[in-house]
């Protein structure tokens, strides 16, 4: 008997920026897991909750019959403390699908911890269910940083730091890696454009939005967030340290530890070829009605 797929919850901050769309296709359209919900999060700021989960709707209308996970919106801000829940459908879902059945449930989180925390601490027994989360989030451990504050840990630090203290089993996916994962706009159109409407728009999206940041000018962007499917799908194409679960300040940086006793799995470094290649061969085969399930 064939084993079952890899029960899984995908948080996503969709809106913010145009990596989150490439990472959460990519989970929907691998028959090896199990996409049981869609948890649209916040970013920061008013609103964001809303336009994640617009965008996320988008998804679903370009998937088809693909994209028929569940859809539980999150939280519409950040945790007002490290032990305050904010309860949302997300949460909800996660300590539902936590118990379902007797597969451990998986949860690859895009953007900030908001709905992982909330779920931890409105049901602390939930650590007991030992469910994973993958996180992608954190600045450098050494070395110097990219830009700070790091995003996804900055748009809810009591959120990060009430997961690192629950005793869940983490893997982190920290700055220097998921900015690792990148993608030029020519090879964006070369092997993804004209074959179907769903790698258009990632593709359009992707330049769209270097069109507008005030950083550029670009034309490449990392995927960044693909790294928290790939664990998921492969987590021998990464390199994995083990460290104390870290505690951050309000500056999103690394300032100690919070429990010396513990390990969680931090990333060092991606199989990025297989990833990508992962990737574009199931858009392009979504795109000729072959996705191979």
């Amino acid at each position: 008997m064939p084993l079952p797929p890899h029960k899984v919850l995908i948080s996503t901050d969709a809106a913010n920026e145009v990596d989150d769309q490439f990472a959460v296709v990519h989970a929907l359209l691998s028959p090896v897991l199990d996409v049981r919900g869609i948890l649209p999060a916040h970013f920061g700021r008013e609103g964001s909750r809303a336009e994640s989960r617009a965008e996320v709707d988008l998804l679903h209308s370009l998937l088809g019959a693909a994209g028929r996970a569940v859809v539980a919106d999150g939280a519409d801000a950040a945790l007002p403390d490290e032990r305050t829940p904010r309860p949302s459908e997300a949460s909800a879902l996660i300590r539902r699908e936590a118990r379902s059945d007797d597969r451990r449930l998986r949860i690859a989180v895009l953007g900030p911890l908001t709905d992982v925390a909330s779920a931890l601490l409105e049901d602390p027994a939930l650590v007991d269910a030992d469910p994973l989360v993958v996180w992608i989030g954190g600045p450098p451990y050494e070395g110097v940083v990219g830009y700070s504050p790091e995003f996804n840990l900055s748009n809810d630090v009591a959120a990060a730091n009430a997961v690192m203290a629950s005793g869940v089993d983490v893997w982190q996916v920290p700055m220097p890696v998921y900015t690792m994962i990148g993608v030029g706009h020519a090879e964006l159109v070369e092997r993804l454009g004209g074959t179907g409407e769903l790698a258009d728009y990632l593709v359009e999206r992707v330049i769209a939005f270097n069109a507008q940041v005030d950083y550029g000018p670009m034309d490449h962007r990392s995927l960044g967030d693909s790294p928290a499917i790939g664990a998921l799908l492969n987590p021998l194409g990464a390199r994995w340290s083990l460290r104390p679960p870290p505690r951050f300040n309000t500056d999103s940086e690394v300032i100690g530890t919070i429990d010396t006793s513990r390990r969680i799995r931090v990333c060092e470094a991606v199989d990025t070829r297989w990833l990508i290649e992962d990737m574009f061969a199931k858009l392009r085969a979504f795109g000729r009605g072959d996705e191979g399930r």
